[in-house]
């Protein structure tokens, strides 16, 4: 995958899960009502994702890191769409299951495209330096521009909107020539 539209795709896959994640977080606990099934919910999202590395791997090899990322994204496009209308703990937790293997995908698939580029030993550690900064920077300003928008929305509004990121970034991937890689 071309190194310069994948740091685009992961700034707004990364920005996205950003955004919804502490919103997520009270939808969650308005849904449930212990900390028992907060906890479970959460659990069965790492341990999903646990299982889901075992196989991933290989279709990473097989398959290739643009098509897994365009499954993680089109994946979470349409769950997050499903996120707001959820009124049962059993859909939370279904919800968690999926969201397991498609983090597990996402996460794989980011380290095989990094590990993948053509870097020089002595410049690798700078590379993935700059490229947790780029993304996390634009994590941070999702997450601060959500809090002003959720003032002026919906909370499920912004469940629409970041699904609607997941569909472009999907759009984009499945538009973009697959150029091959350095040797």
């Amino acid at each position: 995958m071309h190194y310069p539209l994948f740091i685009r795709i992961q700034s707004m896959i990364l920005m996205s899960s950003s955004v919804i994640f502490p919103f997520y977080l009270l939808l969650v606990r308005q849904i449930g009502d212990s900390y028992a099934q907060f906890g479970l919910a959460y659990g069965l999202f790492t341990l999903t994702s646990a299982f889901a590395y075992l196989g991933i791997g290989r279709l990473s090899d097989r398959f290739g890191d643009r098509f897994l990322l365009m499954v993680h994204t089109f994946g979470m496009a349409l769950i997050l769409l499903y996120v707001p209308i959820v009124t049962e703990i059993s859909h939370v937790y279904l919800i968690q299951i999926i969201m397991g293997v498609l983090g597990a995908l996402q996460k794989n698939t980011e380290k095989t495209v990094l590990a993948r580029q053509d870097m020089a030993p002595t410049t690798i550690g700078r590379t993935v330096g700059h490229y947790h900064f780029k993304t996390s920077l634009w994590s941070a300003f999702g997450i601060i521009a959500a809090g002003y928008l959720i003032d002026f929305l919906t909370i499920g509004s912004l469940f629409y909107l970041i699904s609607a990121c997941y569909f472009y970034v999907t759009l984009r991937l499945w538009f973009s020539r697959p150029r091959p890689l350095k040797k």
